[in-house]
């Protein structure tokens, strides 16, 4: 299996996560969004699967600092512009799989995690 790890690395919900699958034994690799940013193909796709309401963090400051015209009318198109401008407000951490039809995970949920990874 193949898992590929997005987010932050100092974000505390992304360290939750990374631990679970190393004590798991899960083999992944992170791609940290403040170094490499973020694939408007990837986001486009996970939006796509999930929804904008799952992957954009509209809970985060970065998200509440945005003028009330950037927070209008937010649709895919304009969630991918505004999550590559500003990768804090994607919801961490994302994880692709392999393992079976493979999927997209959003957020660390354990039980989740452990359905699709174990």
């Amino acid at each position: 299996m193949s898992v590929d790890l997005y987010g932050i690395p100092n974000c505390d919900t992304v360290k939750k996560a990374r631990k679970w699958l190393d004590t798991n034994g899960v083999d992944y690799v992170f791609h940290d969004y403040k170094k490499e940013g973020a694939d408007p193909a990837k986001l486009t796709a996970w939006i796509a699967d999930k929804g904008v309401d799952v992957v954009l963090n509209r809970r985060g400051t970065t998200f509440r600092k945005l003028s009330d015209a950037q927070k209008a009318g937010i649709d895919a198109a304009k969630a991918v512009t505004l999550l590559q401008e500003h990768p804090s407000m994607i919801k961490r951490p994302v994880a692709e799989y392999t393992r079976g039809s493979g999927g997209t995970l959003v957020g660390f949920k354990e039980d989740e995690w452990s359905a699709a990874f174990l």
